[in-house]
């Protein structure tokens, strides 16, 4: 009771009277300030905000027709070889001559083509059905480029077909030459098996290599044309390499997604 009373007299003081109350100190009026400007500007970047999303994934240039494997149709020595990797083929072009017991036979290729490998040489025996050589179907020497991207299954169905690409070519320093430009031209419906893989483009490792981590799905990136480079493809340097890129040479993607905006990560 005794400390009710002082607690009284102390408000009914006169000298307590003329004393101005503060609710809220001036540093804390800035922090409120500070606070609310922030979750405004969160808000209006979240609605009227967009994020850029990319798919990173492995691929190689190749042709758009793909390649094939050659198999030898008889068993015997092989006596000739009549081409060398690298070269043109013209359809039905001989490329190996085997010695059969029923005498000498020509192994000619199936399609037009460039040859990019060749596993028999003079003096070796294969059997029927044995990998000879792998061939990569072109349309003649004005064919261009294509690049095939082997994107990880649950991703394949976010890349839209048009989308923008960026190639880094093992062949060329990106940091010299930059990056080749490149738009999606087809997306596959299904992942991919390795045996599939394989059947286009003629090489059971890069197959291997591309489905390591699981079945990918195939997308295929048509490449920027122009004459202004010595390659004939658009880079995103002025002038690309000096040289020419090759057929089955590696490559990595990086495709741009279309921008979303940080509300959309929110609602269901």
């Amino acid at each position: 009771m005794q400390f009710r009373q002082q607690a009284l007299s102390q408000l009914q003081s006169p000298e307590e009277l003329d004393l101005p109350v503060r609710f809220v100190r001036p540093q804390g009026r800035l922090v409120l300030l500070v606070t609310v400007m922030v979750m405004a500007a969160a808000c209006l970047w979240a609605v009227k905000g967009s994020v850029a999303a990319t798919i990173d994934a492995p691929g190689i240039l190749t042709h758009a027709q793909g390649s094939y494997v050659l198999q030898s149709p008889v068993a015997g020595q092989i006596t000739g070889v009549f081409a060398k990797e690298g070269q043109a083929l013209a359809a039905d072009a001989p490329l190996l001559k085997v010695r059969t017991a029923q005498g000498d036979r020509i192994v000619r290729a199936i399609a037009a083509g460039r040859l990019t490998g060749l596993a028999a040489t003079i003096g070796s025996v294969v059997a029927t059905g044995a990998n000879v050589a792998s061939v990569e179907r072109t349309g003649g020497p004005d064919d261009p480029l294509v690049v095939m991207l082997y994107v990880p299954g649950d991703s394949g169905a976010a890349v839209p077909v048009g989308a923008r690409v960026d190639l880094t070519v093992q062949s060329v320093p990106a940091e010299r030459y930059g990056v080749l430009r490149g738009r999606v031209a087809a997306v596959g419906r299904a992942p991919q098996t390795r045996e599939q893989i394989a059947g286009f483009l003629g090489d059971g490792q890069l197959a291997e290599q591309f489905s390591q981590h699981g079945r990918p799905v195939g997308v295929l990136v048509r490449l920027d044309r122009t004459t202004a480079t010595t390659s004939g493809y658009r880079w995103s340097s002025a002038d690309g390499p000096p040289f020419a890129v090759e057929s089955m040479t590696p490559a990595t993607g990086t495709v741009h997604l279309a921008d979303r905006r940080p509300l959309d990560w929110l609602l269901p």
